[in-house]
């Protein structure tokens, strides 16, 4: 049996006409709700371009913590290996 999810609190949101209808479209063609449509196409953006934007806050937030190297450390070693001066 499938574990139940935590569900936040209602959202209230205002969508474009013509999408609500695409979604209602979905929705009973696939005989699932609403919702259901909404929640999948928020994952689909979410593995995407979303995740995205989620890297980079993540990647900021560990710069900011002293995460990262020094670029000029990195050329120095890309050019020794290159060179054959290191492993």
């Amino acid at each position: 049996m499938e574990k139940q999810r935590e569900l936040s609190d209602p959202l209230t949101m205002r969508l474009p006409v013509d999408l609500l209808k695409d979604i209602e479209t979905i929705a009973k063609t696939c005989n699932r709700t609403r919702s259901w449509v909404i929640v999948r196409a928020l994952k689909a953006y979410l593995m995407a371009e979303g995740g995205d934007v989620l890297n980079v806050v993540k990647a900021r937030e560990e710069f900011a913590a002293g995460g990262g190297h020094d670029l000029d450390d990195v050329l120095a070693e890309v050019d020794a290996i290159l060179e054959g001066k290191a492993a």
